[in-house]
């Protein structure tokens, strides 16, 4: 399966059904951190919900539509990234991720989003990547601009949140422009 070393003890694996208690148990541990951001934290109420994300996952990475990894320090399970909706006529993705908590601060989504940014720009040729952040979660909205992503704007109510709609901020990279960012 797939696996980038992002530096040293510090790697990028695809989700495999293995992996189900461990993903679970860091959701479950940082539930009321994540949820603040992320609407699939309440629906994901056992390791059944976890496995049955990753079998999805899966699929989609049989497919060719993109995919889950796990972030991995050591053999620590940190958090996930992906690289989802791909639409393959007009070569486009969008990339989102979490941390938990102990693992935030330390560039370490940084990272990970530059390694799946160059993956899918140089390997996969895709020719445009998305980040969509919540205009407030300032956190994750300094990755996208510290990678040199352009700002695009604001879509507004995008995305439901607790039975509220969010504007998420639009970051977007293209494969000419990657060639051109030192990171």
């Amino acid at each position: 399966m797939f696996r980038a070393a992002l530096g040293a003890n510090l790697y990028l694996r695809i989700l495999e059904e293995r992996h189900s208690p461990a993903v679970f148990a860091l959701v479950d541990r940082e539930r009321a951190t994540l949820r603040e951001w992320l609407p699939w934290v309440d629906v994901t109420k056992s390791e059944d919900d976890t496995l049955a994300f990753i079998r999805r996952s899966l699929e989609q990475f049989s497919t060719n539509g993109g995919f889950a990894a796990g972030i991995w320090e050591q053999e620590r399970f940190a958090g996930t990234i992906g690289l989802h909706k791909i639409d393959w006529l007009n070569r486009h993705g969008e990339i989102g991720y979490w941390l938990g908590r102990e693992f935030q601060g330390r560039g370490i989504a940084t990272q990970a989003c530059l390694a799946v940014t160059r993956h899918a720009l140089a390997e996969m040729q895709l020719n445009r990547l998305e980040i969509r952040c919540a205009t407030a979660n300032q956190r994750s909205k300094a990755i996208p601009r510290r990678l040199g992503y352009t700002y695009e704007g604001v879509a507004r109510k995008a995305s439901q949140l607790h039975g509220e709609y969010v504007d998420l901020e639009v970051y977007s990279m293209l494969r000419a422009e990657f060639a051109q960012v030192s990171v």
